[in-house]
């Protein structure tokens, strides 16, 4: 019995995506609940589960095709599992490290599957799998899958990184290739087409340098004190929460603190009206293997350190597995973008619409300062707040600013909302 693959429900507003890659081939068996084609929206990648186990029929759209949510994309043929399976023949003798030759004509042995794959010897890679081979050089046969059908997962590839077990051999015709290649620099070039994330995140950012008057304020702070506070507690911090200590905690607490009196740095124009939030969803901005994304940790202001800290964690860590839903990177009113953790000085953030301001933070670095009529060496951060003045004066931005910086500077002032 055929079962149609439909485009899932994407989200609030989401109508359409992008058919990233194909993780099934026709006639390859897949399970219940097992993902078969990737999806790309404006946010986040999505995987498309089978409903039922069987064998994938057709495929329907093509990789980059736009679907539209209800759109049939495949054919799953029902109960057809173990036919699509091929027929196993006497068990190939179990190695560590299998050669090549043998590994693409011979199926691996069912008790030590490295990874799962088609009848060509291609593994089947989820997209975060996928692009985390891909970052490290990694030969995905070389490590053993965990997963399902021992397909690889993230986790497996973390640990052969961790191992250094599974970086990419040169094949045995490189050396002789390399040895016969002309010498001089390579003028190679490849055409890649943009993800839909990054389309949007690109129309986006246009769309709001051309729409906000925006404008860039800095200050800096002295970051002695809190580096002093996160030095001594750390280790307890953890033992008892169970996350490490950061910084970002102590800026997300500061930001609800200097949103709260200045409301019009926390506020959007809609229309001719402006509203303003008595609550703080702080947009976190967050790399992720295809592009800059920001989940939300909403009523930050009624939340403590420890409960930011897990928050940003998780964001993080779904962040890099590719796992974070159009729920989570919904609303914000007010983002924090930390470059510093790149080694950034300086830069001048885009405000992320509908929100009214940005607070980038940057690396610290000891620079000499004078303290007491003495120059001294001091830890030391660029803050930057790119804000639209159509809505905050340099005056309120300069208030905000302020503001974090008094935090941060005294961090006893968080504790008794000063």
């Amino acid at each position: 019995m055929a079962t149609e693959v439909k485009v899932p429900t994407l989200g609030e507003s989401v109508t359409e995506a992008t058919v990233g890659q194909w993780l099934k081939k026709p006639g390859e068996a897949v399970a219940l609940d097992e993902p078969i084609v990737s999806l790309e929206t404006d946010k986040v990648a999505i995987e498309v589960p089978s409903p039922v186990a069987g064998v994938l029929g057709e495929q329907l759209v093509k990789e980059g095709d736009t679907v539209n949510v209800g759109a049939v994309v495949a054919i799953v043929e029902a109960g057809g599992a173990a036919a699509a399976k091929p027929a196993t023949a006497a068990p190939a003798p179990v190695k560590s490290e299998p050669a090549p030759a043998v590994a693409a004509t011979t199926p691996a042995p069912a008790a030590e599957p490295a990874a799962e794959g088609d009848a060509s010897g291609a593994i089947t890679l989820s997209p975060a799998v996928r692009r985390l081979v891909l970052e490290h050089g990694l030969d995905p046969s070389r490590i053993a899958g965990s997963g399902k059908d021992g397909r690889l997962t993230k986790d497996d590839v973390m640990a052969a990184i961790a191992a250094g077990t599974a970086v990419a051999a040169a094949t045995p015709s490189a050396p002789a290739a390399s040895a016969a290649a002309p010498a001089g620099p390579s003028r190679a070039q490849e055409r890649v087409k943009m993800t839909r994330l990054r389309q949007t995140v690109a129309k986006r950012l246009k769309s709001a340098q051309e729409t906000a008057a925006l404008l860039t304020t800095f200050n800096d702070v002295d970051m002695t004190a809190v580096i002093e506070a996160r030095a001594k507690y750390k280790d307890l911090f953890e033992k008892k929460h169970g996350v490490r200590l950061g910084f970002m905690g102590f800026f997300v607490k500061a930001a609800c603190m200097a949103l709260k009196d200045v409301p019009a740095v926390n506020a959007q124009i809609e229309g001719d009206e402006i509203v303003y939030n008595d609550f703080c969803d702080i947009s976190i901005a967050v790399s992720a293997p295809n592009g800059l994304v920001v989940p939300v940790i909403r009523n930050a202001e009624a939340m403590s350190v420890a409960q930011i800290e897990k928050g940003i964690a998780d964001f993080g860590k779904r962040a890099k597995e590719g796992t974070l839903t159009m729920a989570d990177m919904a609303g914000g009113t007010f983002t924090i973008s930390n470059g510093g953790v790149f080694g950034s000085l300086m830069s001048t953030p885009i405000v992320n619409p509908p929100q009214s301001a940005v607070l980038g933070l940057h690396r610290i670095e000891e620079r000499p300062v004078v303290r007491n009529g003495q120059i001294v060496a001091r830890s030391m951060m660029y803050l930057a707040l790119s804000y639209d003045h159509r809505l905050i004066d340099g005056r309120e931005a300069v208030t905000f600013l302020v503001a974090i910086k008094n935090a941060i500077e005294d961090p006893t002032r968080l504790l008794i909302d000063l």
